[in-house]
């Protein structure tokens, strides 16, 4: 059985979430741990209220190489179909989802 080994502890669940698509999109399946402690916020220790994102470990090096692509300083980008800025990590415009393109950058 392959063992799973932690990616990622995030802060919060968008967070989780957002590199959790990510990763499955292009074939890495991962297991998001924690999620269900977030209500405690406030009650529980900080320590344990973080979303950690687990892998198997025959994925672990293709997933942080990816991540580490993915979170690299890059430039926000404008859309060229409704001019709204969106993050460097967006592939899709955040307002009107519209595909990224450089035309503006």
């Amino acid at each position: 059985m392959d063992d799973k080994m932690r990616l990622l502890a995030a802060g919060n669940l968008l967070e989780a979430h957002t590199w959790k698509g990510m990763l499955e999109s292009i074939g890495i399946p991962v297991e998001l741990k924690g999620e269900a402690l977030l209500g405690g916020v406030g009650e529980l220790p900080t320590g344990i209220q973080n979303v950690e994102l687990w892998v198997s470990q025959s994925h672990y090096q293709s997933a942080k190489k990816q991540m580490e692509s993915l979170n690299a300083d890059r430039p926000q980008w404008k859309c060229v179909n409704c001019h709204e800025v969106n993050e460097s990590s967006f592939e899709l415009c955040w307002n009107c989802g519209a595909e990224r393109s450089e035309q503006y950058n």
